[in-house]
């Protein structure tokens, strides 16, 4: 049983690394490092970044995950709705996934991605 414990505790710090180095890598740009919204483009944006670390809070206190995994993706999305002022990751991140995993893979590894940095998201609630 000690085995499989270490061996989730592993996956699970694994999981959360790669959420976080996608997060520094694609968001804090605009969010910042601990996602208040403020980072080095926020000032330049048109409109100002989301503040990530109140999600749960504004959300009676259970974070919105699947809010949160479908606008990171925003390939889903209406047109009918309205520009979006967040890029399209899912868009980002799938031709280069494809080009080296091949479609089916692609489509998993940017899936993953997007599920490691909205599980990272998660972790910025205060």
């Amino acid at each position: 049983m000690g085995l499989f414990t270490l061996t989730l505790s592993t996956a699970a710090a694994q999981q959360m690394s790669n959420g976080q180095q996608e997060y520094l890598n694609s968001c804090a740009v605009c969010h910042g490092a601990d996602g208040r919204g403020d980072g080095p483009m926020a000032d330049v944006l048109r409109k100002r970044p989301a503040n990530l670390t109140t999600l749960t809070r504004g959300n009676g206190g259970e974070f919105p995950y699947w809010r949160v995994y479908a606008t990171i993706d925003g390939r889903g999305l209406v047109p009918e709705h309205g520009a979006r002022d967040m890029p399209v990751w899912g868009n980002q991140f799938l031709p280069d996934d494809v080009k080296k995993y091949g479609p089916y893979g692609g489509e998993a590894v940017t899936t993953e991605r997007i599920q490691n940095l909205a599980g990272y998201v998660q972790t910025l609630q205060r």
